[in-house]
C-alpha cells in the first residue's frame, strides 16, 4: 500500500516508515499537522493515512472529518497514544476505518494493516470490546436538542441555509469550497436529525438556533 504518516513526533514517524518499508509499504510522505496531512492527502492520493489524533493545526480529528469529506477513497486509520473513549467514538463518526494505540506490538500493527489492504476496519480486539461496552450502556436523558452541539462554522451555514442561500453561494459568502460547504450540511443534517434542507430550516426556525430570516 502507499501510506501517508501523520504524526508530529520525527523519530516515531521514521521508526514506522522503517517498518512498513520492510513489510513492502511505500511511504509516499510525512507531515506534523493536521493541515498538512490534508494537504498531503489530497496531494499524494495514497491507499491509507496513519493519523494521529493529539496534533497541530487542527489535529487528527478534524483532519479526518476533512479528508472524509474531501477524499473518501483514502483509508484513514488513527495511530494514537489516545485511549479516551471520546477520541475514539469521535474518530469512528469522523470516518475513520481503524483505531490503534502506539502501544500495540509490531506483528499486531501489520495485522490491521493487512487487514486495511483487504477493505477490513483495523480495529484490535480490545479497542472493539470497548466499543461494545460503551454501545452496551444505557443511553443518557436528553431531553432535547442542543443548539451548542453545533460548531461557530456549522451555525454559519446554518444561518444561510435559512435564508434561502444554495450550497454555491454559501460557499461563496463563506469563502470555503463547495465540499466543505457539503460536509458541514450534513454534519447538520445529522445533529439536527433532518432529511433534508426544508426540515432544517423548520427545526432551525422552531428552537430559535438562528435568528429570523
Amino acid at each position: 500500500m502507499r501510506i501517508l504518516l501523520a504524526d508530529d513526533h520525527t523519530l516515531f514517524r521514521d521508526g514506522i516508515a522503517s517498518l512498513l518499508g520492510v513489510w513492502g509499504h511505500v511511504v509516499v510522505g510525512q507531515v506534523a499537522d493536521g493541515e498538512a496531512a490534508v494537504a498531503a492527502a489530497v496531494r499524494l492520493r495514497p491507499d491509507l493515512v496513519l493519523m494521529d489524533v493529539a496534533m497541530p493545526g487542527g489535529g487528527g480529528l478534524a483532519a479526518t472529518r476533512r479528508l472524509a469529506a474531501e477524499a473518501p477513497e483514502i483509508a484513514i486509520v488513527m495511530l494514537t497514544a489516545s485511549e479516551g473513549v471520546d477520541d475514539l467514538f469521535a474518530a469512528i463518526k469522523a470516518g475513520a476505518r481503524g483505531y490503534l494505540l502506539k502501544n500495540l506490538e509490531s506483528g499486531e500493527l501489520r495485522a490491521m494493516l493487512d487487514a486495511v489492504e483487504r477493505g477490513e476496519a483495523a480495529i484490535p480486539p480490545a479497542i472493539a470490546a470497548r466499543i461494545l461496552a460503551e454501545l452496551a450502556r444505557p443511553p443518557a436523558a436528553t431531553p432535547g436538542p442542543d443548539p451548542d452541539r453545533l460548531t461557530e462554522r456549522e451555525l454559519d451555514v446554518l444561518r444561510l441555509v435559512v435564508r434561502g442561500l444554495r450550497n454555491k453561494e454559501i460557499a461563496t459568502e463563506l469563502g470555503i469550497s463547495d465540499n466543505t460547504t457539503k460536509f458541514h450540511l450534513r454534519n447538520i443534517l445529522d445533529k439536527l436529525h433532518a432529511q433534508n434542507r426544508a426540515e432544517v430550516v423548520a427545526r432551525a426556525m422552531r428552537e430559535g438556533l438562528v435568528e429570523d430570516a
